[in-house]
């Protein structure tokens, strides 16, 4: 099946309510430094598509109950480069419409803006991520991810569009983009909801964080060895975590946003990633 239920690890934190998700494709093409999908998806930055898709999806959305929200996406962003010359993604919000799916769409691209058209006549909410606004840090940490202003422009799009938006700061890196996250929250102020989660690595992201930011590293890493091993995932100790999410809290609720966070044992009000915001 393409359609599949949600955290199939049973992850300890994961708060989300039930939901399904959908890959459209298989790997991502942004490259993200920090990505975790390289631990279970063989050749994950290159992007493939997937064998009868759309047939397959059809058949599947028949006889879905509709009462539950499709992701798209979490292990595969649904906007790589070459959905703009295949439209897939497309095809799929597509059938979402004749098959009368709830949707709930993340993305660290811009090319979503294409879609509004369709986007708009579901019953959906459209979702950022921007890990920090600060364009030189956004191209090391992201390299093939459109640029962060992009997104933001198009995601403010899709909200003049009538469609409710919101926001992930995912993930904020101590020492690194927490200090910018007042101006990246800024930037984000016109979103109904904000999701915020912590670094997390594993044994390969951490590889590459050294790699290319091994001084940030040397500041980093002796955090994270006083801090837990969490779902084959390295954590901040919880003690700075919660100080970090806490603060975070308290800016995002002073603008009038929701809060979520993901996977941290702490709090989120009402849901953790804005599913609430998707029409009933």
């Amino acid at each position: 099946m393409y359609v599949r239920p949600f955290d199939p690890w049973k992850a300890k934190l994961c708060t989300c309510p039930f939901k399904y998700t959908l890959n459209v494709y298989t790997g991502c093409d942004h490259a993200c430094v920090y990505c975790y999908i390289t631990s279970y998806i063989p050749n994950a930055f290159r992007v493939r598509t997937k064998e009868n898709l759309l047939p397959r999806l059809e058949k599947e959305l028949r006889v879905l109950d509709k009462s539950h929200i499709i992701a798209l996406s979490y292990s595969s962003d649904p906007y790589p480069k070459i959905e703009e010359k295949l439209e897939i993604t497309r095809r799929v919000l597509e059938l979402f419409k004749r098959y009368n799916v709830r949707c709930l769409l993340l993305t660290k691209s811009n090319i979503f803006e294409r879609d509004i058209d369709i986007l708009s006549e579901l019953k959906c909410a459209v979702g950022i991520t921007v890990t920090t606004v600060d364009e030189k840090k956004a191209k090391l940490l992201e390299p093939n991810a459109p640029a962060p202003r992009a997104r933001i422009r198009a995601l403010k799009k899709a909200k003049e569009a009538g469609i409710p938006v919101y926001a992930r700061i995912d993930p904020i890196i101590p020492f690194y983009t927490w200090e910018d996250f007042d101006e990246t929250l800024d930037a984000l102020s016109f979103v109904s909801h904000v999701t915020v989660s912590t670094l997390k690595l594993r044994p390969d992201s951490k590889k590459r964080m050294f790699a290319k930011f091994p001084e940030l590293m040397e500041k980093l890493w002796p955090l994270y060895e006083k801090g837990e091993q969490i779902g084959g995932y390295y954590y901040l100790p919880q003690e700075l975590r919660f100080e970090i999410l806490q603060k975070a809290e308290e800016e995002i609720v002073k603008r009038g946003i929701t809060f979520g966070s993901c996977r941290e044992g702490y709090r989120s009000f009402p849901t953790c990633d804005g599913s609430h915001l998707v029409p009933g």
